[in-house]
């Protein structure tokens, strides 16, 4: 999901301390664990709210007359949350294919930007991470820039 990278980053050196780096086979176990556990959440959020329904027919049932405009924004708010929670984890589900298409290349581990070895509690507790800390770092840091 999207995060603010800065403090999600923290969290995950914090969990690499309590697991072990795993090895290939078990990187590739942890990966298609995470990518069925994302791909279950992905069909639940869409059958749940997003599959039938548009934000506009949403909102062209809702009158005018019996509806506040403050409760239609509420309407709108809670749709736009749960299409970006959507994409978020259709992004994660990308990110761990890429990891897997990695393992099978022979790349899995190595820094996409520098191609150093990215480190063992990084990889431990981010099995799909494609760039070591550092060249992370400065990734984060130019997409925060690039926002404004």
């Amino acid at each position: 999901m999207a995060f603010c990278c800065v403090g999600i980053i923290l969290a995950m050196e914090t969990e690499a301390i309590i697991h072990p780096m795993p090895s290939g086979s078990e990187a590739r176990e942890h990966l298609e664990s995470e990518q069925e556990r994302l791909g279950g959440l992905h069909q639940t959020l869409l059958e749940a709210s997003l599959r039938s329904r548009s934000e506009q027919e949403d909102l062209s049932e809702l009158s005018a007359a019996d509806q506040h405009p403050a409760e239609m924004g509420t309407e709108t708010f809670d749709r736009e949350r749960d299409l970006a929670i959507v994409e978020s984890v259709e992004a994660e589900l990308e990110e761990i294919q890429a990891a897997l298409e990695r393992l099978d290349s022979g790349t899995y581990g190595l820094c996409e930007a520098c191609g150093k070895a990215i480190g063992e509690q990084r990889l431990a507790s981010v099995p799909a991470a494609r760039f070591c800390l550092d060249d992370q770092r400065i990734a984060e840091e130019e997409a925060w820039r690039n926002r404004s």
